[in-house]
Formats: C-alpha cells, structure tokens, sequence
C-alpha cells in the first residue's frame, strides 16, 4: 500500500475534455485543390529559382572576401556566442577566407563547417553578424597602420631631399 501512495504522490491528474464532434467536415472543392496545387507549384518553382541565386550570392561573397583578406591574416576570430546553441561548449572559432568555420571544442577537436553549403545558410549569417564589424575594424587599424608609415616616410624623404640638395649644392 506504501507503494501505491509513493507512485500517486509524483502523479499529475489530466482531465481531458471531449471535444465537441464537427456536423460536417468541409470539403474543397476540385476547383480550389488545383488552385492549392497551382500556389504550392508556383512557391517551389520560386524556391528553386532563389536557391539558385542564394548560391550564386554564397560564392560570389567568398569569392570576394578571399580577395579582400588575401593581404590580411588567414583567419578571422569568431566570437563564440555568435554560434547557434549547438556549438555552445566552443573554445575558439574563427572563419577562413574561403567558407570555412573553424570551430575549437573543449576536447581540442577541430570542428570544419563549410559556411558555403546550403545547410550551413543559417549558421553563415550569424557568422557573418559576427564578422564584418571586425573586418571593419581590421581594414580600418590597416589604413591607419599605412597612413603612420606614409606620414613618417614623407617626413623622412623631405628631410633627405633637402639635405641631398644641400649636399649637391656644396659639391658643385
């Protein structure tokens, strides 16, 4: 009997109401099946199309973004609470130039998730919300690091000209 009390005692009671039964189910007609079917064809053949483009768009944006990075580190860091829920127990992550999320787990497995297949479409986007303030930021440090150096070279070949005229004045 103790038993019986152990078992109700973690039970939950569930009334389940009836409910009431329809007088009749409505039917389509034939006419409005085939206007289902024709808006269902009309959607897959937009599917398909835009598909199609999404890929294109994909590898184009790759495509460039290899151009863009060439000069600049291989990798690009990631920040982990960028990835979806899935990859939460991420150490590190970054993405390479060419689509591909490298991805650390506390084990010290490398995790490759190509960013350029369909399947990944989500998981790019949330990359790439991720990555380009800091392309931004990269591109921006590089200007500032060629404009210090252009600005200390100016200076020092304005110098070195005027010491050179100088210089070629008191040979002659």
């Amino acid at each position: 009997m103790s038993e019986q009390a152990n078992a109700s005692e973690g039970a939950v009671q569930v009334r389940i109401k009836e409910q009431p039964k329809q007088a009749k189910q409505t039917k389509l007609s034939l006419e409005e099946l085939l206007d289902n079917l024709k808006s269902i064809q009309d959607d897959i053949g937009q599917i398909v199309e835009l598909s199609s483009e999404e890929e294109t768009l994909v590898v184009e944006f790759f495509d460039s973004l290899l151009k863009l990075v060439k000069s600049l580190s291989t990798t690009i860091p990631v920040t982990i609470t960028a990835l979806p829920s899935e990859m939460s127990g991420a150490v590190q992550a970054s993405i390479d130039p060419s689509g591909k999320l490298l991805v650390l787990d506390p084990d010290g497995e490398m995790i490759l998730k190509d960013l350029t297949l369909e399947e990944n479409r989500d998981l790019l986007i949330n990359v790439l919300e991720d990555v380009l303030p800091k392309l931004r930021q990269i591109f921006s440090t590089r200007r500032q690091k060629i404009e210090g150096r252009m600005k200390f070279l100016s200076s020092v070949t304005k110098e070195i000209k005027q010491m050179s005229r100088a210089f070629s004045k008191a040979l002659t």
